[in-house]
């Protein structure tokens, strides 16, 4: 009980402390840059909350990711742990392609801003292929960049569909994909709960998809591609 009263105070104060500095780095002009001051804050607090949730974070075929270029993560999507869990452990420099509807949150919304993540409008087509172009031309400049397939939580901890902007936005950017699957973060927190319920995260990498070569019309061959290897990966985990 005392974990679970613990943790939304614990989130509260970390996002505000660390929230507000990223904000304030914004306003003052610190330039969004590799290894630059927003990546240190995205993983300290990402580490922290995870800490205070009582949360391990393993990682399994993480020797899979390329670590002499950039490339785009692919990764279902059960919880609010699943970003915790990605922004503490991955490698390199990397933002997250988001709902808009996260950058109305105070001060969270305001510091994802400012650290350079990219915000998508899922019911308006048109600036959505807007914002993936945008995250394209990040990624080709050197960002990695983490992509929810289903482009929601689960409310089941099945997988969803997957929406196919995420694989336009992965072959306009023409490097690796790297399948995840996040193991166990369901139970943790589901979509619509406030209580944590502590358990071991996992989050396995399949091995990198090449882009190489592929155009907008090989999307759902991407697609169905990723899928296969997450549901593998899922099997694996034994959910």
């Amino acid at each position: 009980m005392l974990r679970k009263l613990w943790y939304p105070i614990g989130l509260f104060f970390l996002t505000a402390w660390y929230g507000t500095k990223a904000v304030v780095f914004g306003l003052l002009g610190i330039p969004n840059r590799q290894g630059g001051v927003y990546d240190r804050i995205g993983r300290t607090w990402s580490a922290k909350v995870l800490k205070v949730a009582g949360v391990a974070v393993r990682t399994q075929g993480m020797d899979r990711v390329p670590r002499d270029q950039p490339v785009v993560f692919v990764s279902n999507h059960q919880s609010f742990f699943d970003i915790l869990a990605l922004s503490a452990t991955l490698p390199g420099t990397m933002r997250f392609v988001a709902k808009k509807e996260l950058a109305k949150v105070p001060i969270f919304g305001k510091a994802m801003r400012s650290a350079g993540h990219i915000f998508i409008d899922r019911q308006n087509r048109a600036k959505a292929f807007d914002a993936y172009e945008e995250a394209a031309q990040a990624v080709r400049e050197g960002m990695c960049a983490v992509v929810f397939a289903e482009g929601t939580r689960s409310r089941t901890g099945n997988l969803l569909p997957f929406k196919k902007g995420p694989f336009v936005f992965a072959i306009a950017s023409q490097v690796p994909l790297v399948p995840i699957y996040c193991a166990g973060t369901f139970d943790i927190l589901p979509k619509g709960s406030i209580w944590v319920r502590p358990k071991p995260v996992t989050l396995m990498f399949g091995e990198p998809i090449s882009t190489k070569g592929l155009v907008y019309e090989d999307r759902e061959q991407l697609m169905a591609r990723t899928r296969a290897v997450i549901e593998r990966l899922r099997f694996e985990a034994g959910e």
